[in-house]
């Protein structure tokens, strides 16, 4: 188990109530293995909770119960991992086309014992018209005008893209409105989650779809 502070014991068991003890072995082994293979750099390590695995937990409310989540470009797992660990009624599915980051993620599946989560070795693009999911979520994975394009066609009617942005997120968005619209999206939003757990709150950009997507061109 992770050696830890106070605090951080303390916000474990509240934004980790069922899996305490598998979120401490994930972040064990993000500081040992993930390191080891190239996934989280050296620097991170000392502050994988709050800069990671914190600034994605606060997302949990966001999502409805039982819902199907596809986490685009998971890495080392996030924020699709950190959601299966704080809300195992999620069914989640992790988009990852490089192989040895979709090797990693099967191994930490098998470990933690996490039998909702699954892991697609693909590029988001590949999986348009064969799968559909209520949200999808992405964290640090490219620009809103192409991350756009490889996931509201993921999203089902209705269902919605949470992106994790930083500071530039509101730039972002008003460059990428013309493309929203002739994609089918609707209700586009900027909002903050985690004030008093993580500094700075974690900043989310949600799209909704209307299922409809028509060309980007």
């Amino acid at each position: 188990m992770s050696d830890v502070s106070r605090e951080t014991g303390a916000l474990v068991h509240r934004l980790f109530p069922f899996r305490v003890d598998e979120t401490y072995r994930y972040v064990d082994i993000l500081k040992s293995t993930a390191v080891e293979r190239g996934l989280i750099g050296p620097r991170e390590a000392p502050r994988i909770w709050h800069r990671h695995v914190f600034n994605c937990a606060v997302l949990a409310p966001l999502f409805a119960a039982d819902a199907t989540v596809a986490d685009v470009g998971s890495g080392a797992g996030f924020p699709g991992l950190v959601l299966a660990l704080s809300r195992p009624d999620l069914r989640l599915t992790l988009i990852e086309p490089l192989r040895r980051r979709a090797v990693f993620l099967a191994e930490v599946i098998d470990e933690l014992g996490l039998a909702s989560v699954d892991v697609k070795r693909a590029r988001a693009e590949e999986l348009h018209g064969v799968v559909q999911f209520d949200a999808v979520t992405a964290r640090a994975v490219a620009p809103l005008a192409r991350l756009a394009q490889w996931t509201l066609p993921l999203c089902r009617p209705g269902g919605e893209l949470v992106a994790m942005k930083g500071m530039g997120a509101r730039d972002e968005l008003e460059a990428a409105m013309p493309l929203l619209r002739r994609l089918s999206a609707s209700d586009a939003r900027i909002e903050q989650y985690g004030e008093g757990v993580v500094s700075p709150p974690t900043t989310v950009l949600r799209i909704r779809s209307r299922g409809q997507h028509a060309g980007a061109s």
